[in-house]
């Protein structure tokens, strides 16, 4: 199974975010959380921040969309060229419609769970997505521990990936480090967001390679 690492400038130093992309220039995707404080608690970066990180990241970005009303406002980020734009299951009104809209724009189209939603309302139709995210923390903050309970609904995804030969990436986001990065893989996901594990040392590249190392030894 092929194993993506996609990490997570929400632990990057928002002051150099052009040589921190470079730092992680080794990554398969750059993960960017976009935040309105009403869906969530904080607030982070909007789409005149990754219209230009567009500009200047080396790798793909990986947009994931922490916000009210993503049915109105997530196209806006394919449209600004993002490579993949994932949206809240809790806060969009027509999964299906939008995750179809992205894709004719041009971007892959991520559906995300929070730890207490449940999947089963998306086994059917997990063909109309290109990724699910299952958040391993409660969406919001960096640095919270991993919800080892979330596993279940990875497996439960890849079940379903496997049996229809869907060509569906699964990743985990919150709490992603050597450790935890092997039960994950080992419960189905095969792309990881990492924040702190990645930006929280001295050689991103090295925490990478680390990374991607520990979940190919335990992936499917």
């Amino acid at each position: 199974m092929t194993v993506r690492i996609s990490p997570s400038i929400l632990a990057a130093d928002f002051a150099n975010f052009e040589s921190e992309l470079q730092r992680i220039a080794t990554a398969d995707l750059i993960h960017v959380d976009v935040m309105d404080n009403h869906f969530v608690p904080n607030l982070t970066f909007g789409l005149p921040m990754v219209q230009r990180l567009q500009q200047v990241t080396p790798k793909p970005l990986d947009v994931h969309l922490m916000i009210d009303d993503p049915d109105r406002w997530a196209p806006g980020y394919a449209e600004a060229g993002a490579y993949s734009v994932t949206f809240h299951a809790e806060a969009t009104a027509d999964s299906v419609g939008l995750a179809r809209r992205l894709r004719e724009i041009g971007a892959r189209a991520g559906l995300a769970i929070k730890p207490a939603t449940k999947v089963t309302d998306y086994l059917e139709i997990l063909n109309e997505f290109d990724q699910i995210l299952v958040m391993t923390v409660e969406p919001g903050f960096g640095g919270q521990s991993f919800i080892e309970s979330t596993m279940p609904k990875l497996a439960a995804l890849r079940e379903v990936v496997v049996a229809n030969g869907l060509d569906v990436w699964l990743q985990v986001d919150g709490g992603i480090d050597e450790r935890t990065i092997e039960i994950a893989a080992g419960a189905g996901a095969d792309t990881f967001v990492a924040g702190s594990a990645v930006f929280g040392v001295e050689s991103p590249g090295m925490a990478i390679a680390t990374l991607r190392e520990h979940a190919q030894n335990h992936s499917h």
